[in-house]
């Protein structure tokens, strides 16, 4: 068995480094780590960034729900909106505890460094933290669903 501190190490170790994949294999076990579902080629940058987007959004999250909830709320809006996506695979959650409230809801203003969720990955509770400023328009994923890695959450209106 391979002990939490040993996998901490090595996700640690792996997003320090240049390396996209980490595979290793030890007394029976196999761990492999990756920083994007698919490798990239040169010149990719394999870390999501809130990326401005017009009218349906250009890369779809993996569940066709929202999907299509993505598409109503954007279709009849004006203007630009920025894709906030996951930085890894794990489960979303809302707020910090089940009897907490939500850290946003849609119409809540955002500045940069606000907590927008929690991605639980691995028995680690890791925050995503806004880089952009503006208004949550959507909230693309329901609480405590599993996400994949660059899967869009929010929808912001930097307005």
């Amino acid at each position: 068995m391979i002990d939490l501190e040993f996998v901490e190490s090595l996700i640690r170790a792996l997003d320090e480094s240049t390396l996209d994949t980490l595979e290793l294999e030890r007394g029976g076990t196999r761990i492999r780590l990756s920083k994007s579902p698919t490798p990239c080629g040169p010149g990719e940058n394999a870390s999501p960034s809130p990326t401005p987007v017009e009218g349906n959004p250009a890369s779809p999250p993996l569940a066709p729900t929202a999907v299509e909830a993505g598409a109503e709320a954007v279709e009849g809006a004006a203007g630009n909106y920025i894709e906030v996506t996951s930085p890894m695979v794990g489960t979303f959650y809302r707020s910090p505890s089940p009897d907490a409230p939500a850290y946003v809801d849609v119409g809540a203003h955002i500045g940069e460094g606000t907590v927008l969720c929690i991605i639980e990955a691995m028995k680690l509770m890791n925050e995503l933290e806004s880089e952009v400023e503006g208004t949550i328009v959507k909230i693309m994923v329901e609480n405590a669903h599993p996400v994949e890695y660059g899967q869009l959450l929010f929808l912001v209106d930097p307005s």
